[in-house]
Parts: C-alpha cells; structure tokens; sequence
C-alpha cells in the first residue's frame, strides 16, 4: 500500500484487557455498569472532570472519551456467570491513536499506566459492588 502527503495511517495499538471476580450476581453488575453516570465512582482516581452531555446516561452513545475526542476509544465489559453467585468482569480498553505522537506516548508508558490505572479501577468497582464501599464522585450534567 502506498501513501501520500496528508495521508494518516491510523494504527490500532493492542489492546490492554483486566479482569476481576465480583462476589456479585452478573445482573447485578450488568446494571450498575450500564450506567455510565457510576463510572466515576470507581476510575475517578484517573479519569477525571466527567461531565454528561446528555440527561439519559443509559445507553448506545451515553459516554465518548480519548484526548481533545481524537484518540478513538472503544472500552468492552464482558461479565459471565461464575460459582456461587459471582461475576467474573473482564475490561478490555483498545486505542486508535491518531497522531505519530500520541503513539509515541502510548509507546512510552501509557499502555502499562492505563493497564496500572484499569486494574485499581477493577479492584474499586469490586468494593463497591461487593460492600458498597470506596466510592467516588458521581458524574454531573454539563451546562448548555
């Protein structure tokens, strides 16, 4: 394949993925995270100054991220069923920089610091769904 001047190459880097077992019912789990208004609550520590830009924060289109909306994020919750009544929550986060240098970032450390992040995020969401513990600021309406 050939490019030429202007063209962008929009290179998927691989994908960080966490998971964790919640003493919890998947139902239960489906529903708090389907709910982008409670994902504050336990990625405040990294994600920070939410703001919904609509009142339904259920749904296709409630939330939308990356720096300056440049960097295309797609963030995929998978729960299955476990024993006893558990869940076991698996975060996969892929990044579609759009810049050489934000794929220079990524290749510097970003992907460990966001694994790092993700990963205390996975352990704050099992404390709050297992003893409703250790929550964060939930998310607030965006003027206009």
């Amino acid at each position: 394949m050939s490019t030429g001047p202007g063209t962008r190459l929009a290179v998927a880097v691989d994908p960080v993925t966490v998971s964790i077992v919640v003493d919890a019912p998947r139902e239960r789990v489906f529903d708090y995270l389907q709910d982008i208004a409670n994902h504050p609550e336990f990625t405040d520590h990294y994600l920070v100054d939410w703001h919904l830009t609509r009142i339904d924060s259920v749904g296709l289109g409630a939330g939308r991220g990356g720096k300056d909306n440049r960097i295309r994020t797609l963030g995929v919750y998978e729960l299955a069923s476990g024993a006893a009544g558990t869940t076991r929550v698996r975060f996969t986060l892929e990044t579609k920089p759009a810049t050489l240098s934000d794929r220079l970032m990524e290749g510097l450390g970003a992907r460990s610091w966001l694994k790092r992040k993700n990963t205390r995020a996975m352990r704050r969401l099992r404390s709050i769904l297992e003893r409703s513990e250790d929550r964060g600021q939930r998310v607030t309406m965006a003027a206009g």
